[in-house]
Order: C-alpha cells, then structure tokens, then sequence
C-alpha cells in the first residue's frame, strides 16, 4: 500500500515539505509505502480546456510532471496534496497540476482516499483548504480528517516545527490515511467493492 505526496511549493526543502515530510515519516511507521513528488521550480503549464486528454489519462503537454505523476497515481492507494499558501489561496503551481491531472486522469484518483494541506506563515489556510478539497469532493473521493484543520504555521521550515500543534496534526493525519487504506483494503478482500456512481444527468441553468 502506497500514499503519494505531492508537495506544490516551489521550494524543495521548504515549510510544505516539512509537514509533508512528517506526514510521510508517520506513515511509514503504520506500515505504509509514502513517497514525496517535488513540483519544483521549473515551469508548469495551466489547463487550456482543449480536450485533448478525453479518454486517454494523459494530458496532451508532456514537459512537467503531470503525465509521469498520472502513472503513479494509477498506482497508489491515498494522496496528499499540499501548498503553501500565496495571498490567501494555494499557489497557481500545485492548482494547474491539480486542474491537468484530474481532467485527464481522474481515474487515477477516483474513490482513494486523499487529503489537503497547507503552509503559511500566518494567514488564508482555511481558503487554501477549501479551494484544493473541492478537487476530491468531486472525484468521489474519501477526505481524510485530522484533529484540527490540516495547517502548519511557519515562515521557514525551522520555524514549522516548532508548530507543535500542526505537526501533530500531521502525524494524526497519516495515522487516519493508513487507517482507512487499511479498512478499504479489507473490505475489497472480503468482497465490498467501490459503489457505482450514476452519470447521464446534466442540468443547465442557461437554456
């Protein structure tokens, strides 16, 4: 069973990794496989609405990382998404790799479970959250809780953990992530399948 962390800030080493990081190290002591994918700093292309992916789980651009993390997500049993936080929403990298991987692999990511974090130095993390769950909610997603809001505070990774308190919760994050994967494992073999969801309907507002 395996979790993929996709740290959004261009920063390798930054706040965001830092609670990922702790995030990771946890689940790895309940017995689950979690690896970190950097963004990094190079340039990442938007979502144009061309199209082009419908059918295929890759994205018609193939010069950043969403066609490779699209393969991996394939298959992974849980996702972390993390950003830090720019002008009280997440940054525009982690929202265009977001925007690009769900449009063209959404398959990828339907009915695993995944949560949401983010960093700041003070404020906007609540509109952070809000704008990247509505990414899983729609893909039929499980979100996995912790005991607060999923927020570390800090304006360097020294300062975050020193955030006693968003690093436990991020640690009590990663132990609902490996509860859950571990539950819908069992369930899948004792024969208790994803649900089917009903498609057809689509209602305009603008006839």
């Amino acid at each position: 069973m395996k979790v993929l962390l996709f740290n959004g800030s261009p920063h390798k080493n930054g706040c965001t990794f830092t609670a990922l990081s702790e995030i990771a190290k946890t689940l790895e002591e309940e017995g689950i496989e979690a690896q970190i994918l950097q963004a990094g700093n190079g340039p990442v292309r938007d979502c144009i609405s061309c199209g082009g992916c419908a059918g295929k789980s890759r994205c018609v651009f193939n010069d950043d990382p969403v066609n490779q993390w699209l393969e991996l997500a394939a298959e992974a049993d849980g996702f972390i998404f993390g950003s830090p936080v720019y002008y009280a929403h997440p940054n525009g990298r982690i929202l265009s790799l977001m925007d690009r991987m769900f449009y063209a692999g959404s398959r990828n990511f339907a009915q695993k479970p995944a949560a949401v974090v983010v960093s700041a130095r003070r404020g906007g993390t609540t509109a952070s959250l809000d704008a990247l769950l509505k990414h899983l909610t729609i893909n039929q997603m499980p979100v996995v809780s912790s005991t607060y809001w999923n927020m570390v505070h800090g304006n360097s990774p020294e300062e975050v953990m020193q955030d006693a308190e968003g690093l436990q919760t991020m640690r009590n994050l990663a132990r609902n992530m490996a509860w859950l994967i571990k539950c819908i494992e069992a369930g899948k073999n004792n024969g208790i399948t994803a649900p089917a969801a009903e498609w057809g309907n689509r209602t305009n507002f603008i006839r």
